[in-house]
């Protein structure tokens, strides 16, 4: 598609006209700049500030408030007058709401309380965290580390190898051609990028596959690159978790505690290729433990004497601050709550499924003091993910996922965690930390009664024709873009909805309005996405964004997009609205 004189040329043979709806704010827009002006054309600070108030519902705002956002509007829009201008006019105020950063749709500061247990929390993790594409052949790095850190994920998963010559340590995907890369290079980079999103502790996780000297060698290196970050226990074992404000700027590790004449449990998880795993075993598989026990042997010809086998042990284990323990005798023994400790607890996605549909209430009470992590299935080697609804609803606060992939339960994974300020803990709601009579626990499955309506009206959008090149869409058309719009949540809330299609425009106005009635708000989800009508083809994508519910702010909010990876899509923009009732 080709720019020539104002048109777009579509194809080898005709040109089609492109409605640019540019500089036409919607009516409720309109209709508001004329209440607050009282029918004049310039909105002063205090009048602003009564808009913020009483329509964005934001109720600490001052007018000192109102009176900056009015300079930065005039500074950026108004450069000769800038120093004159102390009011806005319409298309001031429009571009005010259509502001990101000024009129963002959730609250981007940390608000929830901080200071319960980490079990009180969702926390933000990652699966093989190292690995930079599929779980087969793709290589190992410490990149894929530091981009989850930057982008908030507080759990990570190093999985811990000898090198060929069993005096070092490598991170790689065991039992299968993934290149490795070398422990201190991960160590390095997860320190300097550690807290650069957020402040609140980075949980390791290690799947330790090593001989005694060389688990008291992870340990040296941790100690030596974290320092003073590294949290240690003050006694042998936690009774209650600390919170995550008592562990801010800590590294914290967890993992199986080596035992002391190193024999390997049989019981081991396997991954793709029947790689041996630190985690928690729910049910032995003999068919996954060939592979294991070869590997077992060969570890097991390195010699070491007693004296240092139990100074190495006691080296690595004083490192461990939560501890995953054994299931060897099934999962109603691995949910049995131990009163005298606290651990992790950590299984496939499909071992979940078969606890939650057996065990559902051993599992909402086993996360009600304890960690769950739940991590992908191995068929998933090109890196793909479950829904991770399936671990929030009972409770599980590591819901372990591929972030080198991408889809729908990623954005998922992503909206949930744009919660709390973006900083990888999210408080759980009240309903599923409290038991009720009897020691009655929430039931996601349970009909449950209609909390509150969110109202979702969808406007406008914009900044496709600069964020896409006009070779994306269609060649034979102009893009004809509509909205769906719905909930993710429990059963109950779950639906989805779209908006009529937009015909030949760049900038397409739809001024439509949804209603979702929620029983569980406080699990929900909102989800957006854009797509461009391409029929008989599939249609396009054309940006996403998933919304924690009881994190919208109220009154007309700017929406920004994501592409299909969770990377911002620098201009695209919706402008909606959002009213509880």
């Amino acid at each position: 598609m080709k720019k020539e004189m104002g048109r777009y040329k579509m194809g080898l043979c005709f040109s089609d006209k492109l409605r640019m709806n540019r500089g036409s704010p919607p009516p409720d827009v309109v209709t508001a700049f004329v209440e607050y002006t009282e029918g004049r054309n310039h909105l002063t600070a205090e009048q602003l500030c009564r808009f913020l108030v009483e329509v964005q519902g934001q109720t600490e705002v001052l007018v000192s408030d109102a009176e900056k956002i009015i300079e930065r509007i005039t500074c950026a829009r108004h450069h000769i007058t800038k120093f004159l201008r102390h009011t806005l006019n319409l298309d001031d105020f429009f571009s005010f709401l259509f502001s990101d950063d000024m009129n963002h749709p959730i609250d981007s500061k940390v608000h929830q309380d901080m200071e319960s247990p980490l079990s009180h929390y969702f926390i933000y993790t990652s699966h093989n965290s190292y690995l930079t594409g599929n779980q087969i052949n793709s290589e190992c790095s410490d990149v894929p580390l530091i981009k989850a850190l930057k982008r908030g994920v507080r759990a990570l998963e190093l999985d811990l190898w000898p090198n060929s010559t069993k005096d070092d340590i490598l991170v790689l995907h065991g039992w299968a051609w993934t290149p490795p890369v070398d422990l201190i290079k991960c160590l390095r980079s997860i320190k300097d990028h550690a807290f650069s999103a957020s402040a609140y502790p980075v949980i390791l996780t290690l799947e330790d596959h090593l001989t005694p000297d060389l688990q008291a060698k992870a340990a040296e290196m941790m100690k030596e690159v974290f320092m003073d970050m590294l949290y240690f226990p003050e006694s042998d074992g936690l009774k209650e978790f600390p919170s995550p404000e008592d562990l801010k700027y800590r590294v914290v590790v967890s993992t199986k505690p080596p035992k002391r004449n190193y024999e390997k449990d049989k019981d081991s998880e396997s991954d793709v290729s029947g790689k041996a795993s630190s985690d928690v075993s729910i049910d032995r598989v003999d068919d996954e433990k060939t592979e294991e026990e070869t590997s077992e042997a060969k570890n097991e010809e390195v010699g070491f004497d007693k004296e240092s086998s139990n100074l190495d042990f006691v080296t690595y284990s004083r490192l461990i601050a939560i501890p995953s323990g054994n299931a060897k005798n099934g999962l109603k023994k691995a949910l049995t709550i131990d009163n005298g400790g606290v651990r992790r607890l950590s299984l496939r996605e499909q071992k979940f499924k078969k606890a939650t549909e057996i065990y559902g209430t051993e599992v909402m009470k086993f996360t009600q003091k304890n960690l769950l992590r739940i991590y992908p299935k191995a068929t998933r080697v090109n890196s793909s993910n479950y829904r991770p609804y399936n671990g929030w609803m009972y409770g599980a606060q590591m819901v372990a996922f591929n972030m080198q992939g991408y889809g729908r339960a990623l954005w998922m994974m992503h909206g949930m965690f744009r919660g709390n300020g973006g900083c990888g803990y999210v408080k759980k709601p009240d309903f599923m930390m409290n038991n009720g009579l009897g020691g009655q626990v929430f039931d996601p499955k349970a009909k449950l009664p209609v909390k509150t309506t969110l109202k979702v009206k969808v406007y406008m959008g914009k900044g496709w024709d600069s964020c896409f090149q006009r070779t994306c869409f269609n060649t034979w058309s102009s893009p004809n873009f509509y909205t769906r719009v719905g909930i993710t949540g429990v059963r109950a809330d779950k639906v989805m909805k779209k908006t009529k299609k937009e015909d030949n425009t760049w900038e397409p106005f739809w001024d439509e309005e949804f209603a979702f009635q929620l029983t569980a708000p406080e699990l929900a989800l909102l989800r957006i996405e854009v797509h461009d009508y391409n029929m008989p083809e599939k249609d396009d994508f054309s940006g996403q964004t998933c919304l924690p519910v009881t994190e919208l702010r109220q009154g007309i909010r700017s929406v920004p997009l994501y592409d299909r990876k969770g990377e911002r899509l620098v201009s695209v923009t919706l402008l909606m609205r959002f009213q509880f009732v």
